[in-house]
């Protein structure tokens, strides 16, 4: 995925506001339905995140780079499930389960990047 170090106060906020947003709204919370609709909910919030972060940057932010990929990953298990409100079965719920541990995958890699060049990496140990 490369490494990332901040230009300056804006990115660096840029960073920990996309590292936060990516701590902890993956998996569905004990509120979840049982259905894909409501396992994604996060996701959206995780893409309202990226929306704000790039809006709050300069075109040219290199932390851009690792909003893209997030935005990339996030839009298609919520492309794929955002309306579906019928209850898992196991086979859906392994499809599901599936998407989702892409994006987990996905967001512990941009948030190790993002602790390295952030000088928060004590953290993400934790």
């Amino acid at each position: 995925m490369g490494a990332w170090l901040p230009r300056d106060g804006t990115e660096s906020a840029a960073g920990w506001r996309l590292w936060l947003a990516l701590s902890g709204r993956v998996w569905p919370d004990a509120s979840w339905d049982g259905t894909p609709a409501s396992a994604v909910a996060g996701l959206r919030g995780i893409a309202a995140a990226c929306g704000e972060i790039r809006a709050a940057c300069p075109a040219d932010a290199p932390v851009l780079r690792l909003v893209d990929s997030v935005v990339f990953v996030v839009s298609l298990p919520l492309e794929l499930w955002w309306d579906d409100h019928l209850p898992v079965d196991a086979d859906r719920a392994a499809l599901l389960h599936g998407d989702l541990a892409g994006v987990v995958e996905h967001a512990a890699e941009v948030r190790a990047v993002l602790a390295a060049g952030g000088g928060w990496a004590e953290l993400e140990s934790r």
